[in-house]
C-alpha cells in the first residue's frame, strides 16, 4: 500500500528551474507548498545510477535527509531509437557543465545525420521518487512517444522540448502552452500516478 502524503511542504529536488516550474505547478491544486532545492542551498548528489528510477531515488533520498520533510523528485531524459536510447540518462551531461540544450539538441541532430538512418522516433522518460526524512520512498514513471524536428521550433518548455513531436500532436514541446504540456507529457503521467497513489 503506497504511503500518503499528509505533509504541506515538499522539497522538489531538482536544480533545473524548468523542472522545478513544472512540478510546481503540477501540485499547486493541491495546496502543497513546494520548496526548490536551491532555495535551501541543498547539493546535487552525484547521479552514478543506470536508470531515471535509481537517480531520481538519489536526489530524492538525499534532498529529505537534508531538509528533514518529504522531497519529490524527477529524473527524466530523451532517448532516440536510432541512438540505441541515447542520450537518455546522460540527457542533461549532453548540454555540458553550461547546460547549454542548444549544443544537446544539435548533438543528437548531427548523431543521427552521421549514422545515415531516417529513423526519428524517440521517447521521453519521467521517473518521479518521493522520499521521506525516514527513508521510505515511492517511484513513478512516465513516458511519452514521438519524433524529433529538426530544427528545433519554439522557444516554451526547456531542455530538448524544441525538438520533439509528440504522436499525434503538429507543434513540439517547446511551441506548446505550459498547460497543454503538463496534460499530456511524460512528467504529467508519472505525476498522475503519484496523484492517484499518494495524493488521491
Amino acid at each position: 500500500m503506497p504511503r500518503r502524503l499528509t505533509e504541506k511542504r515538499l522539497v522538489v529536488a531538482s536544480h533545473n528551474p524548468g523542472k522545478v516550474r513544472e512540478i510546481a505547478d503540477l501540485i499547486a491544486p493541491f495546496a502543497i507548498e513546494a520548496v526548490p532545492a536551491s532555495a535551501l542551498s541543498l547539493a546535487e548528489p552525484d547521479e552514478t545510477e543506470p536508470t531515471f528510477i535509481g537517480n531520481a531515488l538519489i536526489k530524492a533520498h538525499a534532498a529529505a535527509q537534508a531538509s528533514g520533510i518529504p522531497a519529490l523528485s524527477d529524473d527524466s531524459g530523451l532517448c532516440v531509437d536510432a541512438l540505441d536510447g541515447d542520450p537518455g540518462v546522460l540527457s542533461a551531461r549532453w548540454a555540458g557543465p553550461r547546460k547549454d540544450f542548444r549544443e544537446a539538441m544539435r548533438k543528437v541532430h548531427e548523431r543521427l545525420q552521421k549514422s545515415g538512418t531516417k529513423d526519428l522516433t524517440a521517447h521521453f522518460v519521467c521517473a518521479l521518487a518521493i522520499a521521506w526524512p525516514d527513508g521510505h520512498a515511492e517511484t513513478f514513471e512516465g513516458r511519452i512517444t514521438g519524433t524529433l524536428v529538426w530544427p528545433p521550433r519554439g522557444m516554451l518548455g526547456f531542455g530538448y522540448d524544441p525538438m520533439f513531436l509528440a504522436q499525434g500532436h503538429i507543434i513540439t514541446f517547446g511551441e506548446m502552452h505550459p498547460a497543454q504540456k503538463h496534460a499530456v507529457s511524460h512528467r504529467a503521467r508519472a505525476f498522475a500516478k503519484f496523484v492517484e497513489a499518494c495524493l488521491g
